[in-house]
């Protein structure tokens, strides 16, 4: 397939309905080069998994997965785009600007890797790089895609390159089984084409069966949950559960690089990209030039204390650095309170006083700081405002409670439970629970375990409890709480809607 006079960066920019033609294309591939050497072939998927760094793509994370939710919400002179997300003012959804980015940095996202799927077929680099670079790009476009269908429904779909503005217009996918269809699909792939290698900002053949396992667990729980539209999916719910547990399973049974972490600071611990929970994350580095190089994640969530550097206690006589931040967003105290007292997650992980390099107290929570806050995103080695702190995309306990929620309370699913538990300094489950009982109980343990990692949202939603949970969102309608509009300019600039 020829690009003719097309640049490789424009192709990524003119998809479908993320078209801007105001955006200023950052390089160029000409026809002549492109993909013909692995060389060029690492440049395109470096450049596709380049697209989630996107800081109007990476913060989403946050702020659709987190901020609307019962964890946090945000400061109260941050932006009105923030404010109307967390107030659920869905009058002002179809035109907020952090929707219309993450749905526009989503399809960029999806066309690069289309064009990785529908070009290095007919590329002359050795067959193995080929497997995996194409089975890297089918996961991206089905982390893409899934991103998507948890946030706005049925949406555009596009399986090939959007070469010009003639190919951008699309229509909605039928169904919801279109849409997972494709997912599923390409998970299946995925897997089939790669191995087992953990590199920190790419996936491999485990994150590939993690996906799949997310996809069908939030499948099957939202149609056992009665949200709009997953009724109509044609598979069934039970059949949906097994396939969750079925991948979940081959994640944690079979291989041997990822598994539990021992401790929870070590989870964070921001010089261990590569430890053991760590399936998928981004690739950011404090080192890099330009904001999705390097991170900022950290001063979204720690508090503004002096302009000046904060120390946290460690729980054992030592103490880590960290700067102080913005106040984005701040742990609702309701949240912090849902935690067991012993519960280290809530305890540990939750800040609630900050000292000076001597261990002096010099802010707490309540007084002189303005809430409690995550330490999940904490680097001691910062470069002013540079960090290498990464959204943390997939976690290996992530699926161990995917596996348990799934498979319900056989002993397997309760040992993992019970390991996370136990890491966090509680006590077993409770044994004998029934399944709707061990699933809800699952469920629970992921609010405490995967806070402020960007699932809360998506947890609430496939279980039907947005409005009932979020005060915010009381007297909103099922529908209205289980997707975000499709932006208007997108519906403007595509005339298949």
């Amino acid at each position: 397939m020829k690009l003719r006079y097309y640049t490789f960066i424009i192709l990524g920019l003119l998809m479908t309905n993320a078209c801007d033609l105001s955006e200023e294309p950052y390089g160029f591939y000409s026809e002549d080069n492109f993909y013909n050497s692995a060389e060029d072939a690492e440049a395109a998927i470096t450049y596709a998994y380049d697209a989630l760094t996107f800081l109007e793509y990476s913060r989403t994370v946050f702020l659709l997965g987190d901020m609307p939710t019962d964890e946090c919400g945000p400061k109260a002179d941050e932006g009105p785009d923030a404010q109307d997300l967390n107030n659920w003012k869905t009058d002002n959804f179809s035109t907020n600007r952090s929707l219309v980015n993450f749905f526009k940095y989503a399809y960029i996202a999806i066309n690069r890797s289309n064009a990785i799927l529908d070009i290095i077929p007919q590329s002359p680099i050795d067959e193995d790089l080929k497997g995996k670079y194409l089975g890297e790009a089918h996961f991206l476009r089905a982390w893409n895609y899934f991103n998507l269908v948890r946030n706005f429904g049925r949406v555009p779909m596009h399986t090939t390159l959007v070469a010009s503005l003639n190919e951008t217009s699309a229509p909605l996918a039928v169904d919801l089984d279109e849409v997972y269809n494709l997912i599923l699909s390409d998970c299946r792939k995925a897997a089939e084409l790669l191995t087992v290698n953990q590199a920190t900002g790419r996936a491999d053949k485990v994150a590939a069966q993690a996906l799949a396992a997310k996809a069908y667990l939030h499948m099957a729980s939202s149609k056992g949950h009665n949200v709009p539209l997953y009724g109509d999916l044609s598979r069934d719910v039970n059949a949906m559960y097994d396939s969750a547990a079925y991948f979940a399973a081959e994640v944690i049974n079979g291989q041997s690089v990822y598994g539990f972490d021992d401790t929870l600071l070590d989870i964070y611990d921001v010089d261990q990209p590569k430890g053991p929970e760590h399936i998928f994350l981004m690739s950011m580095d404090r080192s890099g030039t330009i904001e999705g190089d390097y991170s900022k994640i950290s001063k979204l969530f720690v508090p503004y204390i002096a302009g000046g550097d904060i120390y946290l206690d460690d729980n054992d006589g030592s103490y880590t650095v960290s700067h102080d931040g913005w106040s984005v967003f701040q742990t609702r105290e309701s949240f912090y309170n849902t935690f067991d007292a012993a519960d280290q997650r809530g305890q540990l992980l939750l800040v609630d006083a900050v000292y000076d390099a001597a261990g002096n107290e010099i802010a707490s929570f309540p007084g002189s700081m303005p809430y409690r806050f995550s330490r999940k995103y904490i680097d001691p080695h910062f470069i002013t405002d540079k960090t290498s702190t990464k959204p943390y995309l997939i976690r290996f306990s992530d699926i161990a409670l995917i596996y348990a929620e799934a498979a319900g309370p056989v002993t397997e699913a309760y040992d993992l439970v019970n390991y996370i538990r136990g890491r966090a300094g509680l006590g077993d489950l409770t044994p004998g629970l029934s399944e709707e009982d061990f699933r809800q109980a699952v469920w629970n343990e992921r609010g405490w375990e995967l806070a402020f990692e960007g699932n809360r949202l998506y947890d609430l939603r496939r279980f039907n409890v947005v409005n009932d949970l979020v005060e915010e969102a009381s007297g909103l309608t099922d529908e209205e709480v289980a997707y975000y509009p499709i932006p208007q300019v997108e519906i403007d600039l595509n005339q298949g809607l």
